[in-house]
């Protein structure tokens, strides 16, 4: 136990939660709703897409609401289908909300830190969506609190989500937080733009092209239990 800590923030896709794994099954069982063809080529057209979008939020430049709706309603207009990407869009956020699946480790992680620190995901993410498959993966009776950007009306990197997640669980002390996650441009720079310690979880051995500099790197979650 590092005795500098007392509050730990943990990012939850790609960090916690298996989200291309999520995304693939939510996005077929859609695609069956509608009569769209599953082909790869649709998949990669929506990922680029979705990838744009988040983006764009993640900047400050659309809204969870238009998000929602805006990337069908591109991928559509680029094939061409003749759908409603708003009921589309529900459709899928409804799949998706069913995605709990686990990254390795991270339930042991969270048993361990819990015992430990204050423990607070903070996610990037729509508010329906991440309550959903918090509470499906039994991990939502061991973290103290979820912080969503969609209802912070902040993203990570934006350093006023972690304002607001530092209301709601009532610390102050930035040398004593530390945050947790896989994106260097969203989980690092927001932490550090906090001013607060970061881990970057890079379970693929990324090379860091950044001008950030994480307090600690690690490949595995089990890694975490070492430094925490």
């Amino acid at each position: 136990m590092d005795l500098r800590y007392d509050t730990v923030f943990l990012d939850a896709d790609d960090t916690l939660f298996d989200y291309p794994r999520a995304e693939e099954r939510a996005f077929s069982r859609t695609c069956a709703r509608f009569g769209l063809a599953d082909t790869p080529g649709l998949r990669d057209s929506y990922r680029r897409i979705n990838r744009e979008q988040w983006r764009l939020l993640e900047r400050g430049e659309t809204d969870p609401a238009t998000l929602r709706i805006e990337r069908f309603r591109l991928l559509f207009e680029e094939t061409g289908d003749r759908l409603d990407p708003a009921a589309v869009g529900d459709v899928y956020v409804e799949e998706l909300s069913l995605g709990a699946d686990l990254l390795p480790g991270a339930r042991e992680i969270c048993e361990y830190l819990v015992k430990r620190y204050l423990l607070v995901i903070v996610t990037n993410g729509l508010a329906d969506v991440q309550r959903s498959r918090l509470a499906r993966s039994g991990l939502g009776e061991l973290v103290a609190d979820l912080v969503i950007s969609e209802e912070a009306g902040a993203s990570k990197p934006d350093p006023r989500i972690f304002e607001y997640a530092c209301g709601r669980i009532g610390r102050i002390d930035r040398g004593r937080m530390i945050m947790v996650g896989d994106s260097l441009e969203s989980d690092i720079r927001g932490g550090a733009a906090f001013g607060i310690h970061t881990c970057w979880f890079n379970p693929r051995g990324n090379e860091n092209s950044t001008d950030l500099k994480p307090t600690y790197e690690i490949r595995t979650l089990e890694e975490l239990g070492r430094i925490l």
